[in-house]
């Protein structure tokens, strides 16, 4: 574990910064940097993921995790590892003051949104870059810092490479849109890694969920904080280009594990994706302790993003991107799926003789709650839905339907109102369901 960074690297980093300061280069070639965002191929889905082991550094699963993409906020990651070396080297300190320029104050939202000259200390500077992702205050760091934000960049993208970015060029601090500032979900993955092993004394500014700033409480926008057991980390971000991204970590058992997903269609689907990987990766990880030879792609059902980007009323800021939209893939509404016949079936070739004293169905009705490559994984589904959401489905029957090599999770046997109304208590939960027609 590296608490410090040598002298050697921090010549290697000034050398480089001065090099492209002298010849009016904001940031060295990295291959594909200058391939604008919008003109890759379009018919390639935009989600892009990966899971490694913190420790050993193993990828546990990936999907086009080297696919060029837009990091958006998680920008911010590198711009906080660059804070906590400062701070690490003693050339910062948590009490020292940030004033905004007037530069950084005209940043686009999500912001502090402090006057220029105004200032703020640098603990509060990294509370509202870890929770308030606010781009005002990237900007008067990377300005603290390096003098400007060119310069700054140029010294992200110099430290990304040395971390083994190899496909990864920052043109800005704060992650606002820029078809230069690009990245991968193994970058992102490797810098993730890098701020936790680096600089541990600081990592838990990641798991703030909120703080005090001026006598208003400022609310962060990772819910996963809140609601996944064990996760700590790290930082969302959002731009209409790139979609919703996460780069997050969690701990069970001892074992920390590292996800990045990008491109989600929405906060919810994004999270949704990111708890399903991380829990995945820690069943395989307990599984092959037992000796099982196992992988995360063979025990989750991968449901890729469809339909346009949901934009939110308020993110992490792409004010200069308005008239800007992306489609994931061809077929933004996929097929609707409906209840298995069985309950149907069940009725008609019912003996005539009492049956035994039993619930009967109320309705042909149904909800998915998810899909997976395992039975087992789909059954601890149905339990997980049954334990937190008793009363909206005590009457349904839970069932697997396997399909083409997909296990469908479903509560069957209910009305439509009850359908309908368990739905909506398991989305607002942020939790994946599908009413399911007769």
């Amino acid at each position: 574990m590296f608490a410090k960074l040598t002298s050697a690297r921090s010549l290697f980093a000034a050398a480089g910064l001065a090099l492209s300061c002298l010849f009016g280069v904001a940031a060295p070639s990295v291959a594909q940097a200058a391939i604008p965002y919008l003109q890759l191929n379009a018919q390639e889905p935009k989600y892009a993921a990966i899971v490694i082991d913190a420790n050993s550094g193993e990828v546990l699963y990936d999907k086009r995790a080297d696919s060029p993409r837009y990091p958006a906020s998680v920008t911010k990651v590198m711009t906080l590892y660059l804070t906590f070396e400062a701070l690490s080297e003693g050339r910062l300190k948590l009490t020292d003051r940030v004033v905004m320029s007037p530069r950084a104050a005209a940043q686009a939202p999500t912001k502090i949104g402090i006057s220029p000259g105004d200032s703020l200390s640098v603990d509060e500077a990294i509370k509202a870059m870890t929770v308030k992702s606010a781009n005002d205050v990237a900007v008067a760091m990377a300005e603290r810092l390096a003098g400007s934000e060119s310069r700054f960049s140029a010294l992200m993208t110099l430290r990304g490479q040395e971390l083994g970015m190899r496909n990864t060029r920052f043109v800005n601090a704060s992650g606002l849109p820029d078809s230069r500032q690009i990245s991968t979900a193994r970058d992102l993955a490797i810098l993730s890694r890098a701020a936790m092993r680096d600089f541990p004394q600081y990592y838990s500014y990641f798991a703030v969920k909120g703080f005090y700033f001026r006598g208003n409480y400022v609310k962060g926008h990772n819910r996963l904080l809140d609601s996944m057991e064990g996760f700590d980390g790290l930082k969302t971000g959002y731009t209409n280009a790139s979609g919703f991204n996460l780069a997050g970590s969690a701990v069970r058992d001892g074992r920390r594990l590292i996800a990045v997903v990008l491109g989600g269609p929405s906060t919810a689907w994004r999270d949704n994706n990111m708890e399903d990987l991380l829990l995945t990766g820690f069943d395989v990880m307990k599984r092959r302790s037992r000796g099982e030879r196992t992988s995360i792609a063979a025990n989750i059902y991968e449901e890729e993003p469809s339909g346009p980007i949901e934009r939110p009323s308020t993110e992490q800021g792409d004010g200069d991107q308005a008239g800007l939209r992306i489609v994931l893939t061809e077929n933004p509404h996929p097929t609707p799926v409906k209840v298995s016949p069985t309950l149907r079936e069940a009725k008609k070739e019912a003996p005539k003789a009492a049956p035994k004293a039993t619930k009967k169905p109320k309705g042909e009705w149904g909800v998915q709650v998810g899909a997976f490559k395992s039975k087992s994984l789909a059954n601890d589904q149905l339990k997980l839905v049954r334990g937190r959401f008793a009363k909206m489905v005590a009457e349904a029957e839970g069932a697997v339907e396997g399909a083409g090599g997909t296990f469908r999770a479903q509560f069957q046997g209910m009305t439509s109102d009850a359908a309908r109304s368990a739905c909506s208590a398991l989305k607002a939960k942020r939790m994946p369901c599908m009413v399911l027609q007769p």
